[in-house]
């Protein structure tokens, strides 16, 4: 681990790099003016002694303490005195009060760990190389993320950029939209933040798209016809929950009684790791993971709230449809805002069409990598586009 000294000193800067894995330190010797701007000097946490000119300072510790020129203070009262500072300006913790009962009530609906009923069924023809089209709209920002990872699965990724700059643009990019869903076995909706967010509200510019004829009926086509798959992440999620493709697998008109991704508790975006259990392995792109099992996968958006009414809840979680849910390291699903970052109901982050082959996420399995925060401990490896691709095979 490495981090740079800079303006707040090499007291701070110890204590920033503690929190992150909530390990202790405990200085060697005295360490003078420790509060003092330090720029280009480094702290460097290495298991080898480092040669002239390194100095070594101190060693870390399993007890959560920092000890610094004679003094011990645990981190955690050293984390809640840092991030408390600006609690009451920025909040890092939802005004749950009365609604804590039920929440709690409404997370007891999840239902066990679901196993389908019979073996996922595959398509009429095998492909080696399936075709997977990614629209890339106005604001998106996980396309090549997105296609790196389907890739490295075997697939041929193709990415479609969605012009808008006027009527005309609009008009053929629908038209080769719907032209390229025809010619391709596999449909991923990818994250970012299309038109901005806006007009208040997440994927409406997706969603307004996913609905013109042209490209609902090559959409139904690749499920109806074809036993095509479609998979939408973040942004995408909350463009396939807007038209309906989840939790129905068909696109309809939204109603008060269909599911919804809202506003996280905390009012506003959040970026960071979270862990998710499979629950159910229903649909085809959940194939290659086993029922229980646990990644740890980033999130990053300002509306990944999953909300439904306790009905829709139980109905979905019989029906095998609920997917993951955020959970601790021991698979518990939470509403705790450091398990469930957005404060989803009965803890889901993703779920399903009824035959699975439609599955929407918020959490983003395509950024991971041999190399990707390697200071964080966990499976972060989540084989959703291995199991998408050999679903043909």
């Amino acid at each position: 681990a490495l981090h740079h000294v800079g303006q707040a000193g090499v007291a701070a800067a110890l204590a920033k790099m503690a929190f992150g894995n909530h390990l202790g330190f405990a200085a060697a010797d005295s360490i003078r003016q420790a509060d003092q701007e330090r720029y280009f000097a480094f702290l460097v946490e290495h298991t080898d002694p480092l040669p002239s000119p390194f100095q070594i300072i101190g060693h870390t510790t399993a007890d959560p303490v920092l000890t610094l020129n004679g003094e011990s203070h645990a981190l955690d009262s050293l984390l809640a005195a840092w991030t408390g500072t600006l609690e009451a300006v920025y909040p890092t913790k939802p005004e749950i009060g009365d609604r804590r009962s039920e929440m709690e009530e409404i997370l007891s609906f999840t239902s066990p760990i679901h196993t389908p009923p019979s073996p996922i069924h595959h398509p009429r023809s095998t492909i080696s190389k399936p075709k997977v089209l990614i629209p890339c709209f106005p604001g998106t920002n996980s396309e090549y993320d997105s296609a790196k990872a389907f890739r490295e699965a075997g697939a041929d990724a193709e990415i479609l950029v969605f012009r808008n700059l006027t009527a005309r643009h609009i008009d053929e990019s629908i038209k080769a939209l719907a032209t390229q869903i025809s010619k391709s076995q596999i449909l991923m909706f990818p994250g970012g933040f299309s038109a901005g967010d806006e007009p208040d509200g997440s994927a409406k510019f997706i969603a307004t798209i996913i609905r013109s004829p042209r490209v609902a009926d090559a959409i139904m086509e690749l499920l109806k016809n074809r036993d095509g798959l479609i998979l939408g992440i973040c942004n995408g999620f909350q463009a396939l929950i807007k038209t309906g493709l989840v939790p129905y697998g068909e696109i309809r008109e939204p109603n008060a009684a269909a599911p919804t991704l809202v506003h996280n508790s905390i009012g506003r975006h959040i970026s960071c790791y979270a862990n998710t259990r499979i629950v159910s392995t229903l649909s085809p792109w959940l194939a290659a993971t086993s029922l229980g099992e646990i990644h740890t996968v980033p999130v990053s958006h300002g509306e990944g709230k999953f909300y439904a009414s306790a009905d829709v809840i139980s109905a979905l979680a019989k029906s095998g449809q609920i997917a993951t849910q955020y959970c601790d390291a021991t698979g518990l699903p939470s509403m705790d805002i450091a398990i469930n970052p957005n404060g989803s109901l009965c803890a889901i982050e993703g779920i399903t069409s009824p035959c699975g082959k439609v599955f929407g996420k918020m959490a983003h399995s395509e950024r991971a990598g041999s190399l990707v925060a390697k200071n964080i401990a966990g499976n972060k490896h989540q084989p959703i586009f291995e199991a998408g691709v050999r679903y043909f095979a």
